[in-house]
Parts: structure tokens; sequence; C-alpha cells
């Protein structure tokens, strides 16, 4: 997927207020296959204020690479808010940065459940007051479900540092 204007405005803005608050930034990303690190890092300079990007596709990865509890994906499920939560801490407690976002999600078009439909959507959001999520039921085809969880990812962190 390419950036689009608004994805890049989104970043750049973002990469503003972190500068100007001294923010470092991770990602932990599922659904969105490292889009929304894609999104900072086409901005020029992100290195000073993005410390890193986590892209655990599957529940391995997230237990191991972010230290998601397995009994936190078993009782909840990888898209869920506990684990979006999970995620974004664990990015935190993996890398040098002090605020960070998760995305998780069916994408499409396959997947979806009646519980969870293709659409749904968790995201957090961690810092120094610690870990906010939420859940989302995104419409469209899968490109737009992904382009979508960016910008709320990317809205959501520029809420946060304002």
């Amino acid at each position: 997927m390419r950036i689009d204007e608004e994805l890049f405005a989104l970043a750049v803005a973002l990469g503003r207020v972190a500068q100007a608050r001294g923010a470092v930034i991770a990602t932990a990303e599922s659904c969105t296959g490292g889009l929304l690190a894609g999104a900072i890092t086409a901005v020029a300079g992100s290195s000073d204020w993005f410390e890193r990007g986590f892209v655990t596709y599957s529940n391995a990865a997230k237990v191991e690479d972010l230290l998601v509890p397995t009994e936190t994906i078993e009782r909840y499920g990888a898209v869920s808010e506990q684990t979006a939560a999970a995620m974004t801490v664990g990015a935190l407690k993996a890398s040098r940065a002090n605020w960070s976002a998760s995305v998780t999600g069916i994408a499409g078009p396959s997947g979806g459940t009646s519980a969870k439909p293709v659409g749904t959507v968790c995201f957090a959001w961690a810092g120094p007051g610690g870990a906010t999520s939420t859940q989302r039921l995104l419409t469209g085809d899968r490109a737009e479900v992904r382009r979508h969880s960016v910008a709320i990812a990317l809205r959501g962190l520029l809420d946060r540092l304002a």
C-alpha cells in the first residue's frame, strides 16, 4: 500500500509533536503488517523519534517478541482489546521507546466470525501513564481496513501526545 497524503500528514504531525515532547515511539502490528511503521518512516528524520516496529502477525510472534501472555490470547483471542494492550505494553518493554501503539484485527476478506466479523480491529496505546485500548468495526475491503487502521493508530498517538 502506498502512503497517501492523509497518512503522511498524520505521520509528519506526529513527528513534530513527538520531537517537541521528547517522545520516542515504537509500534506493534498484526493486521497492518508494518504499514504503521511504514507511514512513520516515510517521514524524513523519523529516526529522531521512531525507535522500532514489531510485525507480529502470528500468535507465536506476539508471545515471543512482545511477551503477550499465552493465556491472554487463549482467553480473549488474538483480536481483542486485551491482546492489543499487551502488545503495546510489550513493545515498550522490548524497546527504548516511551510511547507505543498497537493494532490487531481481521482485515479480511476471510477470517471473520459472527462474534468478530471482518473489519474488527483492536488498538492500544501506551505511554508513561499506562495503556488504553479500544475496538472498532471498520468497513471496506482489506486495503481500506488496513489503511483506516493506520490512520486510527496515528491519530491515537497524536491525541495522547498533544
